[in-house]
């Protein structure tokens, strides 16, 4: 019997993982692209992207990071997605410790739902910046309850929302205080909106599943026309 052992080994000085690739992405820039730093046009949405891995962190550790700054990003377009690898500074409020933190934020693509437009983000990792490669295949298929792959739900009609306060919630001003991914949650909505739509009046509904795999959150949007 023969065993094929593979094992990280280094290329010019930069690792190789497993499957013998270069671990590119947070460090090292993809071809035709490289390492953006700030001052960029771009600061207010890579922002919002590292607010975004930093609250899938803290829903899955049960932790209260907050985000400082930014620090680069490196973008990936040889797929059909679009994935962000940022790093950032992050900072824990217990004991005000600052430390470097890596998340992928991914732009899956987008679909038209009767007369909704949905947009799929994702996260595909999120931790303490590390030498851990990324999985950054999520399943939609095999590791979710069919219920919520199928079409988004549907707004409610004016009447429930006139009358029957018991299928909805309306958020509080402290609600936003007390949690500040909700404010994540709406300058996505915001974000989108921006590039598809042109509305004085905002609806949107927000959908978030996991595949579970740690570090994987999918945050469905779909524009209410």
């Amino acid at each position: 019997m023969a065993w094929l052992i593979m094992e990280e080994e280094e290329v010019d000085g930069i690792p190789v993982n497993e499957f013998g690739r270069l671990e590119i992405g947070f460090d090292y820039g993809f071809d035709f692209t490289g390492i953006v730093t700030p001052p960029v046009s771009t600061d207010y949405d890579v922002t919002l992207y590292a607010k975004l891995g930093l609250y899938c962190y803290n829903f899955q550790k049960g932790t209260n990071l907050k985000f400082v700054r930014w620090e680069k990003y490196n973008t990936s377009t040889g797929t059909a997605y679009i994935d962000n690898y940022i790093t950032l500074e992050a900072m824990d409020p217990s004991c005000n410790s600052v430390f470097s933190f890596q998340t992928v934020f991914s732009a899956a693509g987008c679909y038209n739902q009767d007369t909704y437009h949905v947009q799929d983000w994702r996260v595909l990792a999120c931790r303490p910046t590390c030498g851990k490669s990324v999985n950054e295949y999520f399943d939609r298929h095999e590791a979710m309850d069919p219920f919520y792959t199928g079409k988004m739900p549907k707004w409610l009609s004016d009447d429930a929302l006139a009358f029957d306060n018991k299928k909805y919630y309306v958020v509080q001003e402290s609600d936003l205080h007390e949690n500040d991914w909700l404010l994540v949650f709406m300058e996505m909505v915001f974000l989108q909106e921006k590039s598809c739509v042109s509305s004085s009046d905002h609806k949107a509904i927000i959908r978030k599943t996991m595949d579970g795999v740690p570090e994987h959150m999918s945050l469905e949007i779909a524009l209410v026309k």
